[in-house]
């Protein structure tokens, strides 16, 4: 009797033998390449890839299992109407290891970095379609912002999904609390 896993070609594996690393130059780009033009309905041109990875090679990340490439992460940030912007421009992992948290910890390290370098808010488009995608952005606190119909060349709509991060709080060690004549402290004042 098969199992689960050998039906779904599922890899198992110990997550401690996941590698993570960034974008390390021309010898990563035929990995990236590949894995996308295999997994997302897309395609994209050689220029394409070569923006995104010239310009933010330390937002690519790779995942390699056992020295083969198994996922990656491809994204952007900059100025976008008076917001600094983080987005998300490619996720992939390849069957096999889906459903095991390495798409997580790609991109939860991309926006570590974009938060790090003062982004405001991260942004992606998914297939209506993409299930898995859409329940994985919407744990990492993402939310649906807009649908956008026919998107892809597949006529496929896609949500905007948008994460954003919260802003610094207000100094409320500025506010001191003042006594009331009954002697609780129910009233603020701005301390100057």
């Amino acid at each position: 009797m098969e199992t689960k896993s050998e039906v779904e070609g599922a890899v198992e594996f110990n997550p401690a033998e996941i590698e993570y690393v960034s974008y390390g130059g021309e010898h990563h780009l035929p990995l990236i390449m590949r894995l996308v033009d295999q997994e997302l309905s897309e395609p994209y041109s050689i220029f394409t890839y070569r923006y995104f990875v010239y310009l933010w090679p330390h937002l690519s990340f790779l995942a390699f299992h056992k020295g083969d490439c198994i996922g990656t992460v491809v994204c952007k940030m900059g100025e976008h109407r008076n917001t600094f912007r983080g987005y998300i421009a490619m996720l992939v992992v390849i069957k096999p290891y889906r459903g095991k948290g390495i798409a997580t910890e790609l991109v939860t390290r991309s926006i570590r970095v974009m938060m790090e370098s003062g982004c405001e808010e991260v942004t992606l488009e998914a297939e209506v379609t993409n299930k898995g995608a859409l329940a994985l952005y919407g744990r990492l606190g993402f939310i649906r912002a807009k649908r956008l119909f026919r998107y892809y060349l597949n006529g496929v709509d896609a949500f905007r999904l948008k994460l954003l991060f919260p802003r610094p709080h207000t100094n409320h060690s500025l506010l001191m609390p003042i006594k009331n004549g009954s002697g609780s402290h129910n009233d603020f004042q701005l301390q100057e």
